[in-house]
């Protein structure tokens, strides 16, 4: 405020110099009154030297003197504000007289509506109130013309108005509210964040736009650079378990601070983070759990919880057991949810053998800081008592499966194996022992509920089923809810109870011009006995044909046999199938033999050797007749059948006798007799041929013994009189 003073001073001089120069006499030049740093002046041109006889003659040139104008933004008052003047060589004023035909005009940015000009004195003024922020200079062109013509006098002269700033802006915080986070136990002078504040003001002009920043609000805790507005930890030790979240608020001042600036604020909300500097600690030092001893594997025994401060993965801890577990029974899991340690079982508590456990355990932080720990993480201990509980236990079994071997064809009740089970209580109950039927539906074993031994209740073979899988069940007497099964695999061992027999079809074919040693089939045995080294066959044929004219066998190294025609003189007219009866032979202890016959058939066979009929009935047709005849012929006969059955058809149909011709004739004769049957002479007196043929009514024979009453029945709604009628009608 005191600069603006002085200048406002300066310019009231300038001004009283300005009208003192412009009222010297001879003065060449015009000055453009306002605030002036330099002057741009007109130079005199076109002067003539004088010559003999003639006066001396001199003009000189019109000129401006420029410099920019200035003017107080948010100046407001009664009159408009004079911003300055112009003159010139011609003005009204100069030599202190008028000159009335001179008028100033003025064009450009807020001619007219924010700037006037006095268009006789040159004076300008502004006439509204100016705000810098929003326009901070504005470019004016001026000129002189001639008040009469409008003839211009001079050129245009352009001229620039600056608005001067003044403070009227307070600083801003465009980007607030500001949030900011910085781990705990950070040192102090470590920087939190930045803040930005902004003033509309002119930054050149005066300390308008000078800002310098403090804390209203957020001490002892921070501080912040004056000038560069960044944020710092102010105070040591600052822990996040004790405060997390802090308000600071930030000021920011104008005019350099000084006293009459104008401020603005902003907050910063500063979190603190969390970092591991807080151990796991058991909110107990001795936890003690009962466990029954019939808690199943991988069940939970009991939870530990070891309290941590932070949070986070800095919170979370591993549980393990350190002692007290030589037996390996238990085992310490984490939950991830609740961090809570689950003491579970690995192995089965047997109260019987061991009543209680004593166990230490460990939690530790899965990670550490090295900042806050030495070089491990933090860890705590504490002890945990377990204390096995009595239960009723199920049998045990004395093996958890069983494996018997029977050989087939065993006599029934025979004694094949024996399951044994005890109580593991001290109470020792006795045990009964069952088969579950739903696994020997059949029925072929039994048990004895006292001492479990296994009997057969049918006979077993081999060949039907191997193996037989029955699940045996033991039961306390005192507590039958108590039940323990273990299963019983029974293998039933081979003995030798089959005889061998041929593996395929037991016939074969042989070709009428097959020659002699033709071999006409290979034959294999199979036994369905189990024989470990493999099975070994002896093939012969029986006795009584054991010189047979036709056929003989031939062992093969394969435990086959070859059967061979002897010559060939085998015809179908003469014999169409031959039968060969083989002896086969196992090499069991004791040996079984069967019977098996091969059935051989003679067949009409190509040269090649194709089987290509093996019927005798297709030698009777004649030579020479292909299948596409034979097939033409009993066409020919089918179809020959099909139109005499036809035709009997038809004319039995057409020589079948019409019993009635007149259907409506029929119902209205009917015959009455009031009398019985005459037994055989009705025969001699009545002829049935009358009912047969109505037309023959007119022609009808009499009885001779009585005289029958031809009676007409009336047409529909005729009156019948009395009499019924007791014959049916004929249709």
């Amino acid at each position: 405020m005191p600069r603006r003073g002085e200048e406002r001073l300066g310019d009231m001089w300038t001004s009283i110099l300005l009208v003192w120069i412009t009222c010297v006499p001879n003065a060449s030049t015009a000055l453009f009154v306002g605030h002036s740093n330099g002057s741009r002046d007109g130079s005199t041109a076109g002067l003539h030297g004088p010559g003999e006889g003639q006066r001396i003659l001199s003009r000189a040139k019109r000129g401006w003197v420029w410099n920019q104008m200035f003017v107080l933004e948010e100046f407001s008052g009664p009159d408009p504000i004079l911003v300055g003047r112009v003159t010139h060589t011609d003005s009204p004023y100069r030599f202190g007289c008028r000159n009335k035909n001179i008028k100033y005009i003025l064009a450009g940015e807020g001619a007219g509506t924010i700037f006037a000009i006095n268009e006789r004195t040159g004076d300008i003024h502004a006439m509204k109130r100016l705000d810098r922020e929003e326009k901070a200079e504005y470019t004016l062109t001026a000129q002189v013309i001639n008040r009469d013509t409008n003839e211009p006098l001079e050129p245009p002269s352009e001229f620039i108005i600056k608005v001067q700033d003044i403070n009227d802006n307070a600083p801003e915080f465009t980007h607030g509210p500001y949030h900011a986070t910085v781990p705990e136990m950070s040192q102090v002078g470590r920087s939190v964040t930045k803040v930005t504040a902004t003033d509309a003001d002119d930054p050149v002009y005066g300390n308008s736009a000078k800002l310098v920043y403090s804390i209203l609000e957020g001490q002892p805790y921070f501080s912040i650079d004056p000038n560069t507005a960044v944020i710092k930890i102010a105070l040591h030790g600052m822990d996040r378990e004790m405060r997390e979240e802090y308000l600071v608020v930030i000021q920011a001042k104008d005019m350099g601070g000084h006293m009459g600036g104008l401020s603005g604020t902003a907050t910063v909300t500063v979190t603190l983070t969390d970092v591991n500097d807080n151990p796991p600690k058991f909110s107990k030092s001795i936890y003690e759990f009962s466990i029954p001893e019939d808690l199943g594997l991988g069940k939970a025994g009991g939870r530990v919880k070891a309290n941590d401060r932070d949070i986070g993965e800095n919170a979370r801890s591993t549980y393990s057991i350190i002692d007290g577990d030589e037996k390996d029974i238990f085992k310490i899991t984490t939950d991830p949810e609740t961090q809570e340690g689950i003491l579970l079982l690995k192995k089965p508590l047997d109260f019987e053998s061991k009543k209680s456990y004593t166990l230490k355990i460990e939690a530790a932080n899965v990670g550490f800081d090295p900042q806050f720990s030495s070089g491990s993480p933090f860890r705590d201990t504490a002890t945990v008592r377990v204390t096995v509980e009595d239960s009723d236990e199920p049998p045990v079994f004395s093996l958890a499966s069983y494996l018997l071997q029977v050989h087939e064809n065993t006599d029934v009740n025979t004694i094949i194996g024996q399951v044994s089970a005890q109580d593991p209580d001290a109470a020792a109950s006795p045990i009964r022992y069952f088969i579950d039927r739903h696994t020997d539906l059949e029925r072929q074993f039994n048990i004895n509920v006292d001492d479990g031994k296994i009997t057969l209740a049918k006979p077993l073979d081999r060949e039907t089923d191997m193996w037989h899988n029955i699940t045996v069940t033991a039961t306390e007497v005192r507590n039958h809810s108590q039940i323990s099964r273990a299963v019983v695999a029974i293998k039933v061992l081979d003995i030798n109870d089959n005889a061998p027999e041929f593996s395929s079809d037991n016939e074969a074919f042989l070709c009428e011009n097959g020659k002699p040693g033709q071999v006409i089939q290979t034959v294999s045995a199979i036994d369905k006995d189990d024989q470990r080294n493999g099975h070994f066959f002896i093939y012969s044929l029986v006795p009584e044909m054991s010189n047979n004219p036709n056929f003989t066998i031939k062992n093969n190294i394969d435990n086959s046999i070859s059967v061979v025609a002897k010559h060939d003189a085998f015809r179908r007219q003469k014999q169409e199938m031959y039968f060969l009866p083989i002896v086969i032979s196992d090499n069991g202890n004791p040996p079984l033999s069967s019977t098996n016959t091969l059935t051989i058939r003679v067949c009409g066979c190509s040269n090649d050797g194709a089987v290509q009929s093996c019927n005798v009935e297709a030698f009777v047709l004649p030579i020479g007749i292909s299948m596409g005849a034979l097939i033409a012929i009993l066409a020919c006969v089918i179809l020959l059948l099909v139109i005499i059955v036809l035709y009997v058809t038809l004319r039995n149909h057409k020589n079948e006798p019409l019993i009635i011709k007149d259907e409506e004739d029929v119902r209205e004769n009917i015959i009455r007799y009031d009398d019985e049957g005459g037994g055989e002479e009705d025969t001699e007196a009545f002829d049935i041929a009358t009912l047969q043929n109505p037309d023959g009514v007119n022609s009808y024979l009499p009885r001779k013994d009585i005289k029958p009453d031809l009676q007409f029945i009336p047409r529909q709604g005729q009156d019948t009189g009395s009499n019924g009628v007791d014959a049916d009608y004929l249709y």
